[in-house]
């Protein structure tokens, strides 16, 4: 099968290649998926568990990618839920090969039927955005109706599902990011924007949530304008350490197909838009990654026409 692989973590996504590699095998509670499109993450190639195994062992060269939508092949012994031909969409695990290749081997539990009517492509844009800003938001949060949120890269493909889930819920969502996205911000729901490059944050006064994707100076003055019995989640990847803001609830977004379910189903009957930006094929898909121009939006790989 096609695949891409990386080997050295220093080179990013310019160590990237396109090689043949032999097609996985199912192991107990596995399936094996017919990849039809991925969704790939540019800072998961910072993350440790994208180099390593769970006992710290190099597991190079490996396929990145985490997010998919494709078809079931087969099965392994004692896989049930899900059934050969099914569509599924869902979130592949950290510390194993990825999406970005033709067949996967991943566990069912990581999965959720993809309905007929939503696009391979819109599926794969999904798992990592919607589970993060669903668990972000209502596991970690605990946000009601009522409530004021931040949402930090607003315009984003975590920061747009945020915005939606959260006036959804019934909250003010205040957007930020650059200026430049504004509009795609107020688009996406938010009732108003902070330009971080030339507005000041602190101008928007006491909030119940702040979402933080960005970390960093901009976490610290956030967590300045919680009051109290508010909270601050902010997003992490795998094995990553960010450093203290003070009040800030760090989570590693998990898999869970109940939660995928009501998300697509809220794709299904509009109460929510994915943020797609680019679509490239399997064999374009390095140039893309390496492209200088700045990619708004999620990028999808359409591994399967």
């Amino acid at each position: 099968m096609k695949a891409i692989i990386v080997t050295e973590q220093a080179l990013g996504t310019t160590g990237m290649k396109l090689v043949e590699r032999p097609e996985p095998q199912a192991a107990i509670n596995d399936v094996i998926v017919r990849i039809h499109a991925s969704g790939f993450v540019q800072t998961e190639l910072e993350w440790p568990s994208s180099w390593t195994d769970r006992n710290d062992r190099d597991r190079t060269p490996s396929i990145p990618g985490h997010e998919l939508a494709g078809v079931v092949t087969a099965l392994g012994y004692g896989t049930t839920g899900l059934s050969v031909g099914q569509r599924v969409f869902g979130l592949a695990d950290w510390h194993r090969d990825g999406t970005l290749a033709e067949y996967l081997a991943i566990e069912a539990r990581n999965l959720a039927p993809l309905p007929g009517d939503v696009d391979f492509t819109v599926g794969a844009s999904l798992p990592i955005s919607g589970l993060t800003a669903f668990q972000g938001l209502f596991e970690h949060g605990r946000l009601r109706a009522g409530q004021s949120v931040i949402a930090h890269g607003a315009a984003g493909a975590v920061g747009s599902m945020v915005t939606q889930l959260a006036r959804e819920a019934g909250a003010y969502v205040i957007g930020t990011g650059r200026a430049a996205d504004r509009q795609t911000a107020l688009d996406f729901g938010a009732q108003e924007y902070v330009a971080l490059d030339s507005d000041t944050l602190e101008d928007v006064g006491s909030v119940d949530l702040v979402f933080d994707v960005i970390g960093g100076d901009i976490g610290k003055r956030s967590a300045r304008l919680i009051r109290a019995g508010g909270t601050l989640v902010s997003v992490v990847g795998p094995s990553e350490v960010r450093p203290d803001n003070g009040r800030a609830i760090d989570f590693v977004v998990e898999s869970d197909r109940a939660q995928l379910t009501e998300i697509v189903q809220r794709v299904r009957d509009g109460r929510l838009r994915t943020n797609i930006g680019t679509i490239s094929t399997l064999d374009e898909a390095i140039a893309t990654f390496n492209a200088p121009k700045r990619r708004a939006g999620k990028t999808v790989i359409r591994v399967r026409a």
